[in-house]
């Protein structure tokens, strides 16, 4: 149930997607004011509900990525349902999908399908490799589309196997991109009078963040994992461990940041630090050393005192009391069947808005229908066979 105003009020979103990758998107489309609809199945629904850890009955990330959504419980396998989708249809905006290709279609709700319900129809379909191409119908998660995209590949330290980013790259930039797709297709619409299918790939989505390092391949130097200027090689980009055993980051890449570093810890500003070589290893060793020297906290006032790109590395549980996020209002708190909830703010979001807090599993299936233009009678024999819930 999306808020009255915002920037995208009026544009009506059938969401068929569930876990993290889809739901993002619509949660970021919802916080800009359009009605997302959630069409989960009549079981679990959107099993992300289920994952630990619960609040109440609930998965936390569940709450955190739902807000502002409605939720309607359809069984797709039945034709009732798949009638009333149809309908749902013709009033939409945007049907927002994240099956592997050809589910829909053995459906009989072919992305052609829905066009010919209704042609100004935006179709937005993410995969993890897309509608075509020899790997489209293959299974795969986040690790396995940065893998395939050469991502993982850059990252992590030279002498051993690729690290794992510690949070879903792939995933969220399929997001992202949707969105981006979705807003462009409205755009075109709003020009042309017709829909289109906004095909996005996880493997693909994931690629741009790690621009520079194919820009390095297209000049004929492949990036070395761990040891490109961004990536480890140079020791004025890098994290260290302070005396009180946390870390602090230091990403003095120009020569003023680097020459105000060194003139505020007393050490002679060789601006060769700036270059990969032969000489990092013993940088990077001193720099060990004239860190491990104070504490995480000294190291923040002196990032304050310094302007050298010197920053604390906080711990995911101290976030919220930070006090610049406190006061980009980044962390909000929400009442909801669930009780009182911390919710985050997407980037875009007004400060300080109004929203509705996630739906309880098929809350809203009946007036979701209704809607649709079905009666009462029609919905509960939808409820009494088994098609909706």
């Amino acid at each position: 149930m999306s808020k009255a105003g915002g920037a995208l009020a009026g544009v009506r979103v059938l969401d068929l997607t569930r876990l993290l990758p889809g739901p993002f998107a619509s949660l970021v489309l919802a916080d800009l004011g359009a009605q997302v609809d959630k069409i989960e199945d009549t079981g679990a629904g959107d099993y992300l509900r289920l994952a630990p850890p619960l609040v109440g009955d609930t998965s936390g990330m569940f709450l955190t990525l739902n807000r502002n959504k409605r939720s309607c419980c359809l069984d797709l396998k039945k034709e009732s349902a798949r009638a009333a989708l149809l309908r749902l249809v013709e009033r939409s905006d945007v049907l927002f999908e994240q099956f592997r290709p050809g589910v829909l279609d053995r459906l009989g709700l072919g992305h052609q399908t829905l066009l010919a319900r209704n042609p100004k129809l935006v179709v937005c379909a993410l995969t993890g490799y897309g509608q075509d191409g020899p790997m489209a119908a293959r299974a795969g998660h986040d690790i396995n589309y940065l893998a395939r995209a050469g991502v993982l590949g850059m990252q992590g330290p030279a002498d051993g196997p690729p690290q794992v980013p510690g949070f879903q790259l792939a995933d969220i930039g399929g997001g992202l991109w949707s969105v981006i797709g979705i807003l462009a297709a409205l755009h075109e619409r709003a020009h042309t009078g017709k829909g289109r299918i906004v095909d996005v790939a996880m493997v693909e989505a994931s690629m741009g963040f790690a621009i520079s390092g194919y820009g390095l391949l297209f000049a004929g130097q492949p990036p070395a994992r761990g040891d490109e200027p961004l990536t480890g090689g140079i020791g004025i980009y890098g994290t260290y461990a302070t005396k009180d055993g946390k870390h602090v980051s230091l990403g003095a890449l120009e020569p003023k940041f680097w020459l105000a570093f060194c003139a505020g810890v007393g050490i002679e500003g060789d601006l060769s630090g700036l270059m990969p070589g032969p000489h990092q290893p013993a940088l990077k060793e001193k720099l060990r050393g004239i860190f491990a020297s104070r504490t995480r906290a000294e190291w923040e006032a002196f990032g304050r005192q310094h302007d050298c790109c010197l920053e604390p590395v906080l711990e995911p549980e101290e976030l919220r009391s930070d006090e610049h996020l406190r006061a980009r209002g980044l962390f909000f708190e929400m009442d909801s069947p669930w009780g009182r909830i911390a919710q985050l703010r997407t980037p875009l979001a007004e400060r300080g808005a109004t929203h509705a807090p996630p739906p309880k599993r098929g809350e809203h299936t009946d007036a979701i229908l209704r809607e649709a233009g079905l009666d009462d009678a029609a919905i509960t024999a939808m409820r009494a066979e088994g098609a909706a819930a």
